[in-house]
């Protein structure tokens, strides 16, 4: 073999790989290099993803800030988020707000903000321009809750410029007495049931002591002024004895008692008068 057949390794290959070219080590470790320096990058720009400053976590390409994007889940989770419960995520909607209305929209959820008494909810928006669809899920109420619905809002209503309005279990068990069907115990468990639902799922009850309770302002939102005249008249012919819940409520547009067009519920939802009892 002639000298101009042998070609000798370069200085600047060698120095790349850390040894021989031909070398089966030095080709070994020159790919774990090359994996290790991939990885890296990976790791550093979200597998090809551009490097996002507004990023959580590796590969995250949302923009908001985390509060922001907590305030934001708080609402599509729902019934609403407050700011005296919740002080953090009300100062991040406040700060956000034209962002977080945004990606609602992006939903087709309007966002509602109620500043005085400082709380926020979602609701499906209301426009003739487009057939929206149903984002969130509705709240399904028996008799007894929208009842029980009304008189809290009554009470609240009845209480104008008081900062907080107190009320006693009993005193609202006493006003929904009118509304009895079947035995005691049955009427008794419908009303534990029907307080335990305002309190867990609707969120408009806070206790303030024992058996004592705030009714939050968010209770005025449940259900537009409208249906609540064609719900109170309903009722009043119900306790007058001139029609039965069922028939009363059916009269009246039965399952259709939206509550504020989505104002609460499983995911933000509205909430709907249904015209069943607890208990058959």
């Amino acid at each position: 073999m002639s000298p101009t057949d042998h070609t000798e390794p370069t200085a600047e290959a060698t120095a790349r790989t850390g040894a021989h070219p031909t070398s089966p080590a030095g080709d070994g470790r020159a790919l774990a290099e090359v994996g290790a320096a991939s990885a890296r990058e990976s790791a550093d720009f979200g597998d090809g993803v551009d490097h996002n400053p507004s990023g959580l976590w590796s590969g995250d390409t949302g923009t908001l800030g985390e509060r922001t994007r907590r305030v934001l889940l708080e609402l599509l989770k729902g019934p609403y988020v407050s700011g005296v419960q919740s002080p953090q995520l009300w100062t991040a909607l406040v700060a956000d707000e034209g962002l977080v209305r945004s990606r609602l929209h992006d939903l087709f959820l309007d966002l509602v903000i109620d500043r005085v008494d400082e709380f926020a909810f979602t609701r499906k928006i209301v426009t003739d321009e487009i057939d929206a669809p149903a984002a969130v899920r509705s709240e399904r109420l028996t008799f007894l809750d929208t009842a029980m619905l009304l008189v809290l809002r009554q009470l609240l209503l009845a209480a104008p410029g008081e900062k907080r309005v107190i009320v006693d279990r009993e005193e609202v068990y006493e006003r929904l007495a009118i509304y009895r069907t079947g035995d005691e115990s049955t009427f008794q468990r419908n009303l534990n049931g029907a307080w335990s639902r305002m309190s867990n799922r609707l969120r408009v009850l806070h206790k303030a002591g024992e058996d004592r309770f705030e009714i939050s302002p968010m209770v005025k939102f449940l259900i537009d002024e409208d249906r609540v005249r064609e719900l109170i008249a309903v009722y009043e012919r119900i306790a007058a004895g001139e029609t039965d819940a069922g028939e009363g409520l059916g009269d009246a547009g039965e399952g259709d008692a939206d509550a504020g067009d989505g104002a609460v519920g499983d995911s933000g939802a509205g909430a709907e008068a249904d015209t069943q009892e607890d208990d058959a």
